[in-house]
């Protein structure tokens, strides 16, 4: 296929998806994605049903097609504890409603691509994540033979902590995919040098207060151990000095 580049300067605009792209939607999405994706996915993101969606519109374009998407972004919210990443982040146990934000799909009109306007939805993305403090990170999968985009979400900082083996089925073949993660609010990974800090920042006082009795309670104990030891090893000490002494004549 050609990759027929547009003959004017675009104007780029972003905004969220709505019902009227319903088709359009569906269109990009059969073009761009080896992967059929079901009637209820389109319907929840133009409705915004637990998704959240941004499209990228070109409002130079002429003949009534300056709102029709060119690219677009899908995601969810949910909850940390789970989701496959859960061990591979920092965050209170105590606090049940730790989110992450998942990217389901990002896409960009063939002409329009190499412009930005897929690292512009990204970054839409995780502005959104980081304004939600409860929400720790952003991620998302890439079959493993997309180099373009694994080249685009490096260059943004994203961090690819695991491979995962056959994830993806397309044609009855399976193949590998990437995940990548974006934190946001102070989130990280257990690796990550700023894990002591997370973990302190993310304890709650009274759980402070637990292991440092639990500290000084060990310390007691093996205090009082010792203790005991000393005492019998002087117990044995006088019981062989009085069984070797010599009575005076």
């Amino acid at each position: 296929m050609v990759n027929r580049k547009i003959s004017h300067r675009p104007t780029i605009c972003y905004r969220p998806i709505q019902p009227s792209d319903l088709e359009v939607l569906e269109r990009l999405h059969a073009d761009i994605f080896p992967i059929r994706y079901e009637e209820e996915f389109f319907q929840n993101v133009v409705h915004a049903r637990d998704i959240v969606s941004w499209a990228a519109v070109d409002r130079s374009r002429p003949n009534g097609h300056s709102d029709e998407l060119i690219g677009f972004v899908t995601a969810r919210i949910v909850l940390a504890k789970e989701t496959e990443i859960g061990d591979l982040l920092i965050y209170d146990p105590l606090k049940p409603d730790q989110t992450l934000v998942y990217i389901l799909t990002l896409g960009v009109v063939e002409t329009y691509r190499n412009l930005g306007i897929a690292r512009s939805l990204i970054r839409q993305v995780i502005k959104y994540a980081s304004s939600i403090p409860t929400c720790h990170a952003v991620y998302l999968h890439v079959i493993s033979y997309n180099i373009p985009a694994i080249h685009l979400y490096k260059k943004m900082s994203f961090k690819c902590i695991r491979r995962l083996q056959g994830f993806y089925l397309i044609n009855d073949q399976h193949y590998d995919s990437f995940l990548f993660v974006y934190y946001v609010n102070g989130g990280c990974s257990p690796c990550s040098p700023l894990f002591h800090d997370a973990l302190i920042s993310s304890c709650h006082v009274d759980c402070l207060i637990f292991y440092l009795e639990l500290l000084v309670a060990a310390v007691s104990y093996m205090t009082s151990s010792l203790k005991t030891v000393a005492a019998r090893l002087r117990k044995n000490e006088e019981e062989i000095c009085a069984g070797t002494s010599m009575p005076g004549g």
